[in-house]
């Protein structure tokens, strides 16, 4: 992917040099647009993922994933202002959707006038922690012959909790916090009431919407009604479509109520499952305002707002 990308980067390049000197593109303010999905891993991220790049050709926009080396979510302070850079005046790459598992950027430190929009997806941290336990040891039904980091490893989740194993430990479920979070280094001091309260923070002030794994095609509704330049098309994909529907992880067995209930004694769970509750509510919300509910089917409410008694009056 990276060599893909490097190859798409040369060609422009060659062109601009074969084309004479680089002319400043004018974007109309509908291209203008950049989405950045910084995806949690194990968070049905992949299935989301393969809409936007159905649809990219269709709905004329680009599609660029974020590789970082050993898909480390942390960025140098160097990296960041690269990517900031790239994001904002990369204009052959606009509209863009950017996806990658990188903790959130914060665009307005480093003088930004237009900020991308976020979105992103998050799980019940148990349910994410199982998922990804089980994905690094079997792979998933996306590509089933690629071989994993733990292949060969047959222990299941319960007795790897039983046993005290460090692929399964509380602190393990310590990462959607700090993917909202961001780049501070309290974001990733593992119970961190700080990063909690900033996770929460950048949710409500720097997201333009947060959905959840478990109602993902309420999530794809919403985008398509808010912001049909990138969804249009999106929730027929979903409902259809063969390959962006959610892959399954191979051998992923169920953990037993007695493994839930000794990880749930921890502090650290309480604090991601109540940044996943907090989550939750906020996407309700949204979603209660946005739709209504007919014969057991969500329709998307019309326009609900006009404008009147515009003054001074026109001739």
């Amino acid at each position: 992917e990276r060599a893909i990308a490097r190859h798409e980067v040369r060609e422009i390049e060659q062109r601009h040099t074969v084309d004479g000197p680089r002319q400043d593109v004018t974007l109309d303010e509908e291209d203008d647009v950049v989405i950045i999905y910084n995806r949690v891993p194990k968070t049905a991220s992949t299935s989301f993922t393969n809409i936007a790049y159905d649809l990219c050709a269709k709905n004329k926009y680009h599609v660029l994933h974020i590789n970082t080396t050993r898909n480390n979510p942390i960025m140098s302070l160097q990296d960041q202002v690269r990517f900031v850079k790239n994001v904002t005046s990369w204009k052959e790459m606009k509209p863009g959707f950017y996806h990658g598992h990188v903790s959130y950027v914060d665009f307005a430190k480093f003088g930004v006038k237009k900020k991308p929009i976020y979105i992103n997806v998050i799980r019940d941290p148990i349910e994410r922690l199982v998922s990804y336990y089980y994905f690094l040891r079997f792979g998933d039904d996306y590509r089933p012959g690629l071989r994993r980091r733990k292949q060969g490893d047959k222990k299941t989740f319960d007795e790897c909790v039983a046993a005290g194993g460090s692929d399964c430990t509380p602190e393990k479920l310590w990462l959607q916090i700090p993917f909202f979070c961001g780049h501070s280094s309290e974001c990733w001091n593992v119970g961190s009431r700080w990063a909690l309260e900033q996770a929460k923070y950048n949710l409500i002030n720097e997201y333009f919407l947060v959905g959840v794994t478990e109602e993902l095609e309420d999530f794809i509704m919403l985008l398509e009604a808010a912001l049909p330049r990138f969804f249009s098309g999106a929730t027929d994909l979903y409902r259809t479509g063969k390959k962006s529907h959610l892959r399954k992880t191979t051998e992923k067995k169920l953990p037993t109520k007695e493994t839930i209930a000794k990880l749930q004694q921890s502090e650290i769970w309480k604090m991601e499952n109540e940044f996943y509750e907090f989550t939750l509510e906020q996407f309700q919300f949204v979603r209660a305002h946005a739709v209504r509910e007919k014969d057991g089917e969500l329709y998307i409410l019309a326009q609900n707002f006009l404008y009147e008694k515009i003054y001074p009056k026109s001739n």
